[in-house]
């Protein structure tokens, strides 16, 4: 296998230390073979030489909330009807500067089309184009009146609403085997509404328990996964009651639902963890005038008062113990793809998680709770997920990013579950890289090692 040595970097190792070290790292094949804790770089052989130039060299983070067929609109009906040729090209494009970014595992969090996600992820898997290890997620499910529901009472046709609306536990049996079939490894169900849609605020949860039972039964029997958006106090007990291990928002909270979180934390690696997506909110109270929403609009929609709650509930989560991940519901106008690492700054700033431990989580954490394996640089095989992007056989693959003096580098499968991705010079923080724009400090320099 082919090796590559990156020399000159600052090394963020994924373990949590706040500060960056510097050295180099020799990969052979999709193994590192080496990490070097000096300035001196390690013998390169015959490996290709990568000169960082004093950039930060870290593990591919993980995106815990994804939505690739999200195309940076306004609203759910201009993101649903868009073509269906052009959608699958978004996707294409989308995964690749995800991966371009830094981003080399994403977990999906539905899709704005039934096999959108599938398609994409398998295109990637094929090398067919570039992108992150990616786990492919279903349309949201829904039901009438929900969150989802886009449909008019003159256009009752369900190839016009956002998620597919079900009536009953049947009817929820037949759609989760139809997304099975269609090769889907989660499937999302919309248990809580949303501020973002009048008629379903955020508090309001709306499937039956005789709904998300048939749902779980399904998903357990094919050895798949259900991921929920709940925002409401009760859609989140509900979601614990029938074991559902993948919880998105959570934004309202009591003791009891809070304990029932804290009795499942040691079992977070396989059982449970909370993606917030406090990014939205913090983006409709202050970035989504543009687009006609004025701060006084947001607040009366209720996006304050969920932002409150929001803030209170991940912070007492923090304090008991419950681990939270990155994860900002990216891909509308007012939160578009490639901001995502800004929710680093987010943790940081309004949780007030100390920042080795936000460094850590999109690195190390997240990949262990998606299905990716574990980030980190260290001398680790890779530890799961899908076959990294690119072509069969050279699943390192040191790239150049083509932006004039900004050069970049992805090293797709180098590091147990994730990747090596060149930063920002002296990037400690996330507000150097807050929009996925990671330069070298001029461009990448190769060079064929001497024997």
């Amino acid at each position: 296998m082919a090796d590559t040595l990156f020399t000159n970097v600052r090394i963020l190792d994924g373990s949590g230390a706040v500060q960056p070290y510097s050295g180099s790292v020799l990969v052979s094949g999709n193994r590192i073979r080496q990490v070097g804790r000096s300035t001196a770089a390690i013998a390169p052989g015959n490996a290709t030489v990568i000169d960082g130039a004093g950039a930060t060299l870290m593990p591919g983070m993980t995106e815990a909330h994804t939505h690739f067929s999200w195309n940076d609109a306004a609203t759910l009906a201009a993101i649903q009807t868009m073509p269906l040729e052009e959608h699958v090209l978004w996707c294409a494009k989308t995964a690749g500067r995800y991966l371009q970014a830094g981003f080399t595992s994403c977990l999906g969090a539905a899709c704005a089309k039934p096999r959108l996600d599938v398609v994409t992820r398998n295109a990637i898997d094929s090398g067919q184009i570039p992108g992150p290890r990616y786990l492919a997620a279903s349309q949201e499910i829904s039901v009438p009146g929900a969150l989802g529901d886009e449909t008019l009472p003159h256009l009752p046709f369900p190839e016009f609403s956002f998620g597919v609306n079900v009536t009953g536990a049947e009817h929820m049996r037949q759609v989760v085997r139809m997304f099975l079939k269609y090769g889907v490894d989660s499937i999302k169900l919309n248990l809580s509404g949303d501020n973002f849609v009048p008629h379903a605020p955020a508090d309001t949860t709306w499937m039956t328990d005789a709904e998300v039972a048939v749902a779980a039964e399904e998903v357990k029997m094919r050895g798949k996964r259900i991921l929920v958006h709940a925002r409401s106090c009760a859609s989140v007990k509900q979601a614990l009651r029938h074991g559902i291990d993948l919880i998105y928002h959570a934004s309202f909270s009591d003791e009891e639902m809070l304990d029932m979180m804290e009795a499942r934390r040691d079992r977070v690696f396989v059982a449970l963890f909370r993606s917030p997506g406090i990014a939205i909110l913090y983006a409709m109270l202050h970035e989504a005038e543009p687009w006609g929403i004025t701060r006084a609009q947001a607040t009366q929609m209720g996006y304050q008062i969920e932002w409150d709650a929001a803030i209170e509930t991940l912070s007492k989560m923090h304090k008991r113990g419950i681990r939270v991940l990155p994860g900002g519901d990216y891909g509308f106008a007012f939160t578009p793809h490639c901001q995502n690492a800004r929710d680093l700054e987010f943790f940081v700033k309004y949780l007030g998680h100390p920042l080795g431990h936000v460094v850590r989580r999109p690195d190390h954490d997240a990949p262990a709770r998606t299905g990716a394996g574990e980030g980190r640089l260290s001398r680790r095989p890779v530890a799961g997920g899908r076959r990294p992007a690119g072509q069969p056989g050279h699943p390192a693959r040191p790239q150049a990013h083509p932006g004039g003096d900004e050069g970049r580098a992805v090293c797709q499968g180098a590091a147990a579950g994730g990747a090596a991705a060149m930063g920002a010079r002296g990037m400690s923080t996330a507000r150097s890289h807050r929009r996925c724009s990671l330069p070298l400090g001029g461009t990448a320099r190769s060079a064929q090692g001497a024997t």
